[in-house]
């Protein structure tokens, strides 16, 4: 008889959602779209929605710079796709300037008020429910995103500061059509969810969301962004939106979060090095800490890279293939559950990515059997400080922005306010986030030794945002791309970009493949028929299987043969666009 298992996986997804954890997709599945793979010439912007490509676009054709572009599609995403990100959260973006052949991190993570210690989520000696903290001002971080735009841009920007804002004012002042998948996820979060504020603008009087094709204007946050763009991000980090967003996170409802004007005006951007290693003929490029996906992805590339995976679409998703990298992403996760923190306030170990280390790492591997959950490992340097057990629980929002601009500079930028619609409050026309939600619950494990990720004055919480670019032997860039997902986020990457390397998939093929990864114990399989075959071949290989929406959003731009192409996740409604 077929597992029950084996059954969900061939269940719709509205059906599957009923059924699994909600913490694990917050941001549902929606259904697919059609998405065909994109060319152009000149330049290219992937996003994960169309009229937030069509701005980024609008700047390149300007002759706008790939931040220019990534700064346009922001804003506007904001607007669109309000419960993925905005300038209530942060983002990690990764750039490569061929002029200079440099390749730059810029973290714009958020970060803990002067206020918030280790027992932040605790209560009465056990951490709060999860979607009590959430909720609260407990969970809301200082906001990165708008002070890393304009970092960025003084770096690299080509068009005026003011001119990037336009589309997204354009469209708060004259409201956008919302969407099926923008009505779905307010009906499934609920009125009651919200602060009256964003209850307000998201639902009508009698509580219900407002229809698909409504037109949705937000006057509000249109003023907020004419201030951004006249006095820069002092007009955010100070001033009448500052207090706007203090006066949020102390009346949030719950627990008030002790957020300060000072906690405002002192953020900073960090410029870290990227994270780089070689994978076949490639070299691939990611973030490292206070993020966990560059490591993650990293070592789960290295891990497997002497397995044959085969080399074809024909052979894309083999069981022999999908049994191996579940495997090394087992030992992956395990690494950085332990080790990953923020660098400025934990060790991370320098020899998570020693090739001795992984080499008996790799050792665990049984080509032909499952582990279980395999412990975390004592790579060189872990020995400087102890870690505990975590007890993180990362939520699935996030989106995700790839661009190519007509000079060869690269982008990939992961933008996040943490879980669907953030934390659910509200501060001058726009949504805060719970980021802080990301760090680990509970502060000690159960032998009393800290967690690398608990909470602290001024930290960032881990993440596993993982914008990555790809270039080949002569580092030309040959795929720019990331996803949203949560701790997912890890999977979906590797999935992409291990169809595109080892199974010769072009971008959309990628994009689309069918979901699949483990994060320390279960393999688990995207819901839906396809998904079935492979969940049959796997069982001699002894994997428990959890099916699962795995809505994930990747956005892609890659070259190749002179050409541009782009990528849309099917399971968003985004769009790659170019000339």
């Amino acid at each position: 008889m077929i597992g029950v298992g084996v059954a969900m996986l061939a269940m719709p997804g509205a059906a599957v959602a009923q059924l699994l954890d909600p913490r694990s997709q917050p941001e549902a599945a929606s259904g697919y779209g059609r998405h065909k793979l994109a060319t152009a010439n000149r330049h290219m912007v992937s996003a994960a929605n169309a009229r937030a490509a069509e701005a980024g676009r609008e700047m390149l054709r300007q002759g706008g710079s790939a931040i220019d572009a990534a700064i346009a599609t922001q804003l506007v995403l904001n607007i669109v796709e309000p419960q993925s990100s905005g300038i209530g959260g942060g983002a990690f973006i990764l750039y490569w300037d061929k002029a200079k052949a440099s390749l730059q991190v810029y973290d714009g993570r958020e970060t803990a008020p002067a206020s918030a210690q280790p027992d932040r989520f605790m209560k009465d000696g056990k951490p709060m429910p999860f979607g009590e903290a959430v909720r609260s001002g407990l969970s809301i971080g200082v906001p990165g995103i708008v002070r890393l735009l304009e970092e960025i841009h003084r770096q690299h920007g080509k068009l005026a500061w003011a001119k990037l804002f336009e589309p997204a004012i354009r469209l708060a002042e004259e409201g956008f059509e919302v969407s099926p998948r923008l009505n779905l996820l307010l009906h499934l979060e609920g009125a009651d969810s919200f602060v009256p504020a964003a209850r307000r603008y998201f639902f009508t009087e009698d509580g219900a969301p407002v229809a698909v094709g409504h037109l949705l204007k937000n006057p509000e946050f249109a003023k907020t962004l004419r201030a951004i763009a006249a006095g820069g991000s002092e007009a955010f980090y100070s001033g009448e939106i500052a207090q706007a967003i203090v006066d949020a996170v102390a009346s949030a409802p719950t627990a008030a979060g002790g957020m300060t004007l000072e906690d405002l005006s002192n953020y900073q951007v960090k410029q870290r090095a990227p994270l780089c290693i070689t994978y076949r003929a490639y070299e691939v490029c990611g973030v490292g800490a206070p993020s966990s996906g560059g490591i993650a992805v990293a070592q789960t590339l290295k891990l497997i890279e002497p397995f044959t995976l085969g080399d074809s679409p024909d052979v894309a998703l083999g069981a022999p293939a999908v049994h191996l990298i579940a495997e090394a992403q087992k030992l992956a996760f395990a690494d950085r559950n332990r080790y990953i923190g923020d660098p400025e306030f934990v060790h991370v170990p320098e020899g998570m990515l020693d090739e001795a280390y992984l080499a008996e790492r790799r050792k665990l591997i049984d080509p032909k059997s499952a582990a279980d959950r395999p412990p975390a490992g004592k790579p060189p340097g872990s020995e400087r400080q102890s870690f505990g057990v975590d007890a993180t629980v990362e939520r699935a929002g996030t989106s995700h922005i790839s661009i190519i601009d007509a000079d060869g500079n690269a982008l990939s930028m992961t933008t996040t306010i943490e879980g669907a619609f953030g934390s659910h409050n509200w501060a001058a026309g726009f949504l805060l986030n719970n980021e802080l939600t990301d760090f680990s619950l509970r502060p000690v494990d159960a032998d009393g030794q800290p967690a690398a990720n608990a909470v602290g004055p001024g930290k960032r919480p881990r993440s596993s945002m993982s914008p990555t670019i790809v270039f080949d032997a002569q580092r030309n860039v040959e795929a720019v791309l990331g996803s949203p997902g949560g701790s997912r986020i890890i999977l979906y990457v590797l999935k992409t970009l291990i169809a595109m390397i080892d199974w010769r998939m072009d971008a959309q093929q990628a994009a689309d493949l069918l979901n699949f990864g483990s994060q320390g114990h279960a393999l688990e399989l995207e819901v839906g028929w396809r998904a079935v075959p492979l969940a049959l071949a796997l069982r001699p290989f002894g994997h428990a299987i959890l099916p699962s929406l795995m809505t994930s959003g990747v956005h892609i731009v890659g070259q190749r043969n002179g050409q541009l192409d782009g990528a849309a996740d099917i399971r968003r409604e985004g769009a790659a666009l170019g000339d």
